[in-house]
């Protein structure tokens, strides 16, 4: 496996897409969260009464983790996506084929691509725990690892997303197409997840029986589900007419659909034709 892993890192290493958008991953993560911070700096904090709203700071050391994950995660289709690519190339070129038939296993392959997956998703994690330092150090606040879980909750959504990545691109095998699959099936849960949330509202305002969040449910949205804004107060205003996150529940989908990508993508990967 470490032979394979040092195999792909020459690969990439100066491949201009994946300079691309690491580099834009990493700026993207640290420029809308210092975006964030001057809005709460210069705006919000100037609005009369905002402080009962928006007391302190979500860069606290005691809110940052969740607010760094939160807005970090909206760059996490940029890894997934040049999985996407790199995963397609490998069939568009047949490198997979020639891999195969130097004595690399089915299994083998497989098994580098999900190693890439979850290094990618452990070097995002890396990235946003480095940003929420920086950002919880200028602060001024006590050091504390209190909403640290959040850091899992991103990691556990950065997975996510790698592993329909690599599931896409085994099941359409074309790069342009994987892209555009991957962008439309995105927006269609999205949009399937809020017509849930509304669902959801609605029936516990009929039926008086908490749900949770429907959307939270979908194979995306769970992990998605987990991150949650730091500016939650407008949430608490509406408490008795929004569902409850139930996030138990929602990790365990969010695991349980982990496994089954995993599953789906080594099925496709040993039984088709190369």
């Amino acid at each position: 496996m470490i032979r394979l892993l040092k195999i792909e890192w020459l690969k990439i290493k100066t491949y201009t897409g994946f300079i691309l958008m690491a580099s834009f991953f990493v700026l993207g993560v640290f420029a809308t969260n210092y975006i964030v911070y001057l809005f709460k700096r210069n705006v919000l904090d100037k609005v009369q009464g905002s402080q009962i709203l928006f007391s302190g700071s979500p860069f606290d050391f005691d809110m940052v983790w969740k607010t760094v994950s939160y807005y970090s995660s909206y760059f996490l289709m940029l890894p997934a996506l040049l999985l996407v690519i790199l995963m397609s190339n490998e069939f568009t070129y047949k490198t997979h084929r020639q891999n195969i038939i130097d004595g690399v296993s089915r299994f083998e392959f497989l098994k580098t691509k999900l190693a890439m997956a979850f290094l990618f998703a452990v070097a995002s994690t890396l990235v946003v725990i480095l940003t929420a330092l920086i950002f919880g150090v200028t602060s001024g606040s006590a050091f504390s690892l209190n909403g640290f879980e959040n850091i899992g909750y991103f990691l556990l959504k950065a997975l996510t997303y790698n592993m329909v990545a690599i599931l896409i691109s085994l099941l359409v095998r074309k790069s342009g197409v994987a892209i555009a699959l991957f962008f439309i099936y995105t927006i269609f849960e999205n949009g399937i997840s809020l017509l849930l949330f509304f669902l959801a509202v609605k029936l516990k305002k009929d039926s008086g029986f908490d749900w949770g969040n429907l959307g939270n449910y979908l194979p995306m949205n769970a992990s998605d589900g987990l991150l949650t804004s730091p500016f939650q107060q407008f949430e608490g205003i509406a408490k008795n007419i929004l569902p409850s996150n139930f996030n138990m529940i929602v990790l365990a989908f969010a695991i349980a659909y982990i496994i089954l990508f995993y599953l789906w993508s080594k099925r496709k990967m040993m039984n088709s034709d190369l």
